[in-house]
């Protein structure tokens, strides 16, 4: 843990033992939404707690100038620090949930601008402690830790601050860096609102009559209609409204990059690729070969693309055909009938793993269903330490429903098993290892799914979406990643950008992974407005590690699945260890390291196996549309 807390992680589930608590599921019911007063019973006792946090701020400023004068004095100052955050973190959770259940409430709206309030009022308190740390001096930390055994709790956030000694500003520097916090969050909250709550999405007809308003959940569910000229319609609607607001997505992205870009050179760091990753002690390597290696085996996307346009049975792939199943099916998996396979499928993680997670389902952990102004997508929040993890879901019933099922319940399990395994202190994982966690679950949950599978058309779905995950989660993250790599760039060069401009940086990359001049995949310029619909760009270079993830992710299960003495043991430890540890190197001491070439490779490598049996079935006339 760093003497300030990084943004919450939020990042995109049992058996017949537990079937009189699923019966009780419903898509409408209280059951199956989360449970808020877990964290506070009343919004009185939110604003009681947020007051006991104000009020700590003042006692620990009176720690500024005194870390030297003790042992116990270092580390009464730091529990203080801790506690505040370890609030903070509470108050934040709740705050944005109770937005996140309806994005127009304004209740929920003020609730969590006053969390983020709060937030850089305690960043701007505690500014002074990395600073006076590094003053003290490497020595004489030490010294101090040997006097105090409680203070080895901190070792680890001790060190990282001796690390980043070169990009840390003096008391002065870091208080005014602080109390600049929130006049710097204004794109990514003008996004988030304009995105999720004031956009005036469009209304289309489909072919069979059904009027739809296409907003992001109708997008996601939509795209994937069997009818293509209905997809084209709702691409054709979706992206258009997205092409209308070009330019002011242009600008508050471009306030987002020009902001990453002063940070990175007020703290002494020459790019803003640089900065993002040594906050987690990332080699360069990781990134850089990570889009290399993408970009080396575009042949077996490229190659995948065709075998869709077979299954399809298209003569010439367009966007809109990237999403619909390759197998037609009818089959359903409600959230009742998603939480058992799901629980079956993480058995081969042990009999602890799978009871956590069932009593986790049982215990309203989740907010399961769309509904009107609900925020979009999926997303595990772990950071209450003391409540336990919650997740909001989008559940359509559909295969691609209980894989992101899985993949949020990978995420929570990692915070539970940190949580249950390293103090508050060290417990917060870095997103580079959290996704490793949800996408080793996928693959599991692939494997359990093909070996229950009782057609091969059924085993042509899970394969045929165990290689869009593949698509979805390697090559457009790496997509995204080199996107990303190419904008910042040219904003730390000091270049502008307007929404135009980011569109076209974003088609070339976007053709060129696609095979557009090849004939791959066609690509309409209309469809090149996507980056302004990624959320994930306000956060940067967050996007590569959903990559980097699902390799490891893959190399991990498979030796899991192997059985593989060890394996199970030492995937297990990367998440018992939270944020004990750099990632990095807790990756590569389990046997992964993600800086050479060998793990992209063999994603690569497992894509065209599951290929080659796709192809096996093919001929047996099970296949297209």
């Amino acid at each position: 843990m760093n003497s300030f807390p990084r943004t919450l992680l939020q990042t995109a589930l049992a058996t017949s033992l537990f079937a009189g608590a699923l019966s009780a599921l419903a898509a409408d019911t209280e059951a199956n939404r989360w449970n808020l007063k877990d964290i506070y019973a009343t919004q009185a006792d939110w604003d009681k707690d947020a007051t006991r946090l104000e009020r700590s701020l003042q006692t620990i400023a009176g720690c500024s100038g005194q870390l030297g004068k003790s042992a116990s004095r270092l580390k009464g100052c730091l529990d203080l620090q801790t506690d505040a955050i370890k609030r903070l973190y509470r108050l934040s959770g709740y705050a944005s949930q109770f937005h996140d259940e309806d994005t127009g409430s304004t209740a929920g709206l003020d609730l969590k601008q006053r969390a983020d309030i709060l937030g850089n009022q305690l960043q701007s308190a505690v500014s002074f402690v990395n600073p006076e740390i590094l003053k003290l001096g490497a020595i004489k930390v030490s010294a101090m830790v040997k006097q105090d055994k409680g203070l080895v709790v901190y070792q680890h956030m001790l060190d990282d601050i001796a690390r980043v000694a070169p990009h840390t500003l003096d008391k002065k520097g870091e208080a005014l860096i602080a109390n600049f916090g929130t006049a710097t969050e204004a794109a990514q909250g003008v996004y988030g609102m304009l995105a999720n709550a004031d956009m005036p999405w469009p209304k289309v007809k489909l072919s069979d009559g059904t009027e739809v308003t296409v907003d992001q959940s109708a997008y996601t569910k939509y795209r994937s209609l069997s009818n293509r000229a209905d997809r084209k319609v709702v691409f054709d609607a979706f992206w258009g409204k997205w092409k209308e607001f070009e330019r002011t997505f242009g600008v508050t992205f471009y306030e987002q990059l020009k902001k990453d870009a002063v940070l990175a050179k007020v703290r002494n760091y020459p790019d803003s690729l640089t900065q993002a990753l040594d906050s987690n002690k990332l080699p360069r390597a990781v990134y850089d070969t990570l889009v290399d290696q993408a970009n080396a085996n575009l042949p077996t996307l490229h190659r995948y693309f065709k075998l869709r346009a077979k299954m399809l049975g298209v003569s010439e792939m367009r966007y809109y055909d990237i999403y619909p199943p390759l197998v037609s099916s009818k089959l359903k998996y409600t959230i009742e009938q998603s939480i058992p396979l799901m629980l079956d499928g993480m058995k081969p993680l042990g009999d602890d793993y799978v009871a956590a997670m069932a009593k986790g389902t049982q215990s309203r952990w989740m907010d399961v269903s769309p509904r009107p102004r609900k925020r979009s997508g999926a997303y595990m929040n772990g950071s209450i330490y003391d409540v336990h993890p919650y997740l909001l879901l989008n559940h359509n019933d559909d295969y691609e429903s209980l894989s992101t099922l899985a993949h949020e319940w990978g995420h929570a399990m990692h915070s539970d098993l940190s949580n249950k395994s390293q103090s508050f202190v060290n417990s917060e994982y870095p997103i580079f290892t959290a996704e490793i966690a949800s996408t080793t679950n996928e693959v599991l949950m692939l494997d359990h799914m093909l070996k229950i599978a009782k057609s091969d058309d059924e085993r042509l779905l899970y394969l045929g979406s165990a290689l869009e995950n593949m698509r979805a989660t390697f090559f457009r993250q790496a997509m995204f990643a080199d996107f990303e790599r190419t904008v910042h760039a040219k904003v730390d060069r000091g270049e502008s950008l307007t929404g135009d401009g980011i569109t076209k940086i974003y088609g070339d990359i976007l053709k060129r992974y696609h095979g557009d001049k090849e004939g791959v995949v066609k690509i309409d310029d209309l469809y090149t407005v996507e980056w302004a619909f990624i959320p994930h760009f306000y956060n940067r270079f967050y996007v590569f590690q959903y990559a980097t993830s699902i390799t490891a992710g893959n190399m991990f299960a498979t030796e899991i699945l192997k059985g593989t003495p060890g394996a199970r043991d030492r995937y297990l430890n990367i998440l018992k260890a939270g944020g004990s540890r750099y990632p990095y190197e807790l990756v590569k001491e389990a046997g992964v390291d993600l800086a050479s070439p060998a793990p992209y490779q063999a994603i690569a490598a497992r894509m065209n196996d599951i290929m080659d049996q796709i192809e096996v079935i093919l001929p047996k006339g099970k296949a297209a549309n």
